[in-house]
């Protein structure tokens, strides 16, 4: 409940403190005495937006204040949203000159989205204003259900319904990727195979390149390395042979002179040397056999990986293992979307039946308490002046679900005897509004828990006995 506000340097007020007791109170005035200017300030520290006209000093900050008493109820969302949970709860809205605007619940700064959340269940404001709105199919539903007090039901459809899109939301989203998979499928399939043809574990680019030159080459190597093996093994010129003759006069004067005997020693490694290079020569010349198949074969391999790099657009042999190891996980991803979509599917099939169950049962109830709902209006309506009007609730069932069940309703509204029914928001004119909006809120009022509601000017176009009715179910509510 709403117990003060506190208004400093908003619009033509420079500061003011409002205490609002239990019961009805009435706010009346001339035109232009500042009612709407504190309605205008209430709405603000609400959550409302805030415009360069709220200062009445410029170089100021605005500041509004809202004291609520809450009970426990309350303590859920101020635990949910990190705020501190007092029973006596304090809004406050500042302004600074320069527009910048800041809201807190209890000192805690908080977003207008919070600010506005947590005040739709402490406040109910009615203007001439929102007729509109409340008069749409959706607040007529809101009105039959709680006039049939069937909020836990629908609360736990709605979560019920939320999950049901939810899951049908995924499960067009995997079939959209399912969809997309399949038509890449193919053809990442025949890159996968290409791959994998090339046993790219297997393969050392570098040592195949040097292999391919040294094959496409081997005629003109063997040649070489022949002529070498001959200049180092010829039995009379070769290097060999001079080597082992110079080691052999050198070795006989060894133990007259150590220079000789140093020199033996050099001549004789670098012969030892000789022979192992002429038998790395000989190694070579053997496994560089003449092989056109192998040839072809190691050339085709090297092709392959070349063509790759410029197919995927990369450089090296690790950077298509990655391609490869992607692609399999998509093939992999093509079978659990597979699966995830059975099962959605499974978890659907049974969220539609228990969806079924709730709406049927709401429907249910809807159907038995429409024509008390509407005797009641009927009722207050007398009271207020229209007692030839009429009023029909017509509930037809969906095919499809939708947020309130499988119901849509509509209020069909006749002032007259005689007229013709029509939709409630084109059937009632101006003097008839305010009236119908009155004998709304009370019935909402009867069954929903609202802390505060405020009228502003709900008794627009009318007067008399029938504002003093209207005063009665004011009084009534409070």
């Amino acid at each position: 409940m709403l117990s003060n506000l506190f208004i400093k340097n908003f619009v033509l007020i420079d500061e003011i403190s409002i205490d609002f007791p239990n019961g009805l109170i009435s706010v009346t005035g001339e035109t232009g005495a500042g009612k709407s200017i504190i309605l205008g300030a209430l709405k603000l520290v609400l959550g409302g937006r805030a415009d360069s006209k709220v200062f009445a000093n410029e170089s100021e900050k605005c500041v509004i204040e809202a004291t609520f008493i809450l009970n426990e109820s309350f303590k859920s969302f101020f635990n949910e949203n990190d705020l501190d949970y007092e029973d006596i709860t304090l809004f406050r809205r500042e302004i600074s000159p320069q527009g910048k605007s800041r809201a807190f619940v209890n000192d805690v700064p908080v977003t207008l989205d919070i600010l506005n959340q947590l005040s739709n269940k402490l406040i109910d404001i009615h203007s001439q204003f929102d007729t509109a709105a409340l008069l749409t199919t959706h607040y007529q539903m809101y009105l039959l259900d709680s006039f049939s007090n069937l909020q836990a039901e629908v609360a736990i459809y709605k979560n019920t319904y939320l999950e049901y899109k939810s899951l049908k939301s995924k499960l067009n989203e995997c079939k959209t990727h399912l969809s997309d998979a399949i038509k890449e499928k193919e053809y990442n399939t025949f890159l996968l195979d290409e791959l994998r043809k090339t046993s790219l574990e297997n393969i050392d680019l570098l040592h195949l390149e040097n292999e391919l030159k040294e094959q496409e080459h081997a005629e003109d190597l063997v040649k070489v390395y022949s002529e070498c093996y001959q200049f180092l093994n010829n039995e009379e010129i070769g290097t060999e042979y001079i080597l082992r003759e110079c080691s052999s006069k050198l070795s006989k004067y060894a133990s007259i002179s150590d220079i000789a005997t140093a020199i033996s020693e050099r001549v004789q490694s670098i012969r030892i040397e000789v022979q192992d290079i002429s038998s790395e020569i000989e190694k070579a010349i053997q496994n560089l056999e003449l092989n056109p198949e192998k040839l072809i074969d190691t050339k085709h391999k090297v092709d392959a990986i070349h063509s790759l790099f410029v197919k995927h657009h990369v450089k090296s042999v690790e950077e298509l293992k990655d391609i490869q190891k992607n692609l399999e996980l998509k093939s992999d991803t093509f079978s659990n979307l597979e699966n995830e979509i059975q099962t959605l599917e499974k978890k659907i099939q049974d969220i539609e039946i228990n969806l079924k169950k709730i709406a049927l049962k709401l429907d249910q109830k809807r159907t038995e308490n429409a024509p008390i709902l509407v005797e009641k209006i009927m009722t207050l309506l007398a009271k207020l002046g229209l007692d030839k009007a009429q009023l029909k609730i017509q509930i037809e069932k969906e095919k499809e679900f939708n947020d309130k069940g499988i119901n849509s309703i509509q209020f069909l509204f006749s002032a007259n005897t005689g007229m013709a029914l029509q939709p409630i928001a084109k059937a009632i004119s101006g003097g008839e509004r305010s009236r119908v909006m009155m004998v709304l809120k009370k019935i909402i009022a009867e069954n929903e828990t609202l802390p505060t509601l405020i009228f502003d000017e709900i008794d627009t176009g009318v007067s008399g006995r029938i504002a003093d009715e209207m005063g009665n179910l004011m009084q009534e509510m409070a």
